[in-house]
């Protein structure tokens, strides 16, 4: 009898940040004895957010059970919250996975898909409030963990938890090893990294850059969250 050899899957979807993606990837591709699989709702290459074009390697229909799903966010996933073929493949995997793992708004792709009723969840600083009509708590924290549920932050710190969930996975010295061979060792030349230390003008100009996509997401969230109550 062969041992099951388990895998981590990531979801890719059009206008999807990269880096929430990538970073985790880089981290999951690692752990020692899992294989680790990009996956799509078909084998056509996706076109991220800022152009980057990446293949899945595999589709929602030939796609085994994933022992850890990871969900990354960007502009997409007002789009992606609002696709039943989507929602019901991250509904579907999660219930089945050890451990689930949203990246940024990809937290919002989970409460889409009801994963979060009553747990603790963040995401990112400009959409996390959004989470309350998932039924989440939702908190602040750069990485936030309920159960077998792990959300981060904004895009970078996609890393830092994919570091934890090795962690818990395969114990904390491999997570050190992987974060070594990374040379995950961040020194940002700046203090603007959260609205709690960016200089105040810093917080504005990005918020009314992104005021449009803001408008956009609350209608596609209040979609969603109209939707989930219909399907239960």
């Amino acid at each position: 009898m062969t041992s099951h050899q388990p895998i981590a899957g990531l979801l890719l979807f059009p206008a999807m940040t990269q880096l929430d993606l990538t970073g985790p990837f880089e981290v999951l591709a690692r752990l020692p004895g899992w294989r680790t699989e990009i996956v799509a709702k078909t084998l056509e290459p996706v076109r991220t957010d800022k152009g980057l074009v990446i293949a899945p390697a595999t589709d929602f229909a030939s796609a085994p059970q994933y022992d850890l799903i990871a969900v990354p966010g960007g502009p997409g996933t007002d789009e992606a919250i609002l696709d039943p073929e989507t929602v019901e493949f991250v509904r579907r995997q999660a219930m089945g996975a050890r451990h689930v793992f949203g990246i940024c708004t990809g937290s919002l792709l989970l409460g889409a898909a009801g994963l979060l009723r009553g747990r603790r969840a963040g995401g990112h600083w400009q959409a996390r409030d959004l989470l309350a009509q998932f039924g989440a708590e939702v908190r602040d924290e750069r990485m936030t963990q309920d159960g077998n549920i792990y959300t981060a932050g904004g895009v970078t710190s996609g890393i830092d938890m994919a570091l934890r969930v090795v962690g818990d996975l395969a114990g904390e010295e491999v997570a050190q090893q992987i974060q070594l061979q990374i040379e995950y060792d961040p020194e940002p030349p700046f203090r603007a990294g959260t609205p709690k230390v960016a200089p105040r003008h810093i917080v504005e100009r990005a918020l009314a850059v992104t005021a449009e996509r803001r408008r956009i997401r609350e209608t596609a969230v209040a979609q969603a969250a109209a939707n989930l109550l219909t399907t239960g």
